[in-house]
C-alpha cells in the first residue's frame, strides 16, 4: 500500500509505503528526509507517535491510512 499525504509545508506530498510482500516499510517526510522500518507494526507506531491528522491538508487521509494499515497487518 502506498499513501500520499499533502502538507502545506511542501509542494511534494509525504509518502508512506507498506509493502508486506517485499518487506518495504518507509516514510518520506515533508522535508524529503525519510525513515525505514523493519515491519508494518514499527511503521504504524512511528506514524502514531510522530504525525497527526492536523499536519495534513486533508486529515481524513491520515485517519484512513491508519485504519488500512491496521486492517492489513499480518
Amino acid at each position: 500500500m502506498d499513501f500520499q499525504l499533502q502538507t502545506s509545508e511542501c509542494a511534494f506530498p509525504c509518502e508512506v509505503t507498506c509493502d508486506q510482500d517485499n518487506g518495504r516499510f518507509t516514510v518520506r517526510k515533508a522535508d524529503t528526509s525519510g525513515e525505514v522500518f523493519n515491519s508494518a507494526d514499527e511503521l504504524k507506531s512511528w506514524l502514531e507517535q510522530n504525525w497527526s491528522g492536523d499536519m495534513f491538508t486533508d486529515p481524513d487521509v491520515y485517519t484512513t491510512m491508519l485504519i488500512q494499515l491496521e486492517e492489513n497487518r499480518e
